[in-house]
């Protein structure tokens, strides 16, 4: 029968399994240092994915955009004077010679005269190269203008008769010649009237895109730098 002695060989003595002990507990730490190494892999992953999303994002925001630029350039919508806004005033197929159509433009208390003259003009559009805007306040005192055909006379004054297609103001009698630039032909207007740089898409929509100089009456009045026609009011949209 054996004793408890000094052999170490005494029933349930935990030397016995002390080496599937250790295996064991080498096998459950390698299965945790594998189970860390692919959270460490998973986690170097999604850092990267996330890296690379604002390029893939940009590279997709950057087509449509292309897209709507280049779908805006086939329809022919025209581009602006820097700082100016596009908006469409007309079509070419609802104008008739002499009837006026007024609309604001650059900002929404400037208004302005569209006229299809019935014949060619400086800065006319359309087929004709007849269509016109111009700013209906007078470079004098900063009245406002009206529109006159060839050969009428403004209500204000009958024994007037315009030689051609004319912007008159009842106010001083200046008249300004709307075939040649808004150039002054008569009062005392010291300069042109601006003009609204007009242009026309496929489909024949106008649409006004900047202004020429000087600038609109009021607007640091007389200057070449049209961006003051911006200033001291609300941007028309």
């Amino acid at each position: 029968m054996p004793s408890s002695g000094e052999d170490g060989k005494e029933d349930g003595n935990p030397n016995e399994n002390e080496p599937k002990a250790d295996a064991t507990r080498r096998n459950f730490l390698k299965a945790g240092l594998a189970f860390v190494v692919g959270l460490v892999i998973l986690g170097i992953g999604a850092v990267s994915k996330s890296l690379f999303a604002p390029s893939e994002a940009f590279s997709t925001e950057t087509s449509t955009s292309s897209a709507t630029t280049s779908t805006a350039s086939k329809a022919g919508i025209p581009p602006s004077t820097p700082g100016f806004p596009v908006i469409m005033v007309a079509n070419v197929s609802d104008l008739q010679v002499n009837r006026v159509e007024y609309f604001y433009y650059p900002l929404t208390d400037t208004p302005n005269i569209l006229v299809k003259l019935g014949t060619k003009a400086t800065g006319g559009v359309g087929p004709d190269g007849d269509i016109v805007a111009f700013s209906q306040i007078c470079q004098h005192l900063g009245c406002s203008v009206g529109y006159v055909g060839a050969g009428d006379s403004p209500a204000c004054d009958s024994s007037y008769t315009a030689a051609g297609p004319e912007g008159y103001c009842c106010c001083h009698g200046s008249a300004y010649d709307l075939t040649n630039g808004m150039k002054v032909t008569g009062g005392p207007a010291p300069r042109p009237l601006p003009q609204v740089i007009l242009k026309v898409d496929d489909a024949g929509n106008i649409y006004a895109t900047g202004m020429t100089s000087p600038t609109i009456f009021g607007y640091n009045t007389g200057s070449d730098d049209v961006s003051a026609d911006l200033s001291g009011g609300t941007i028309v949209s």
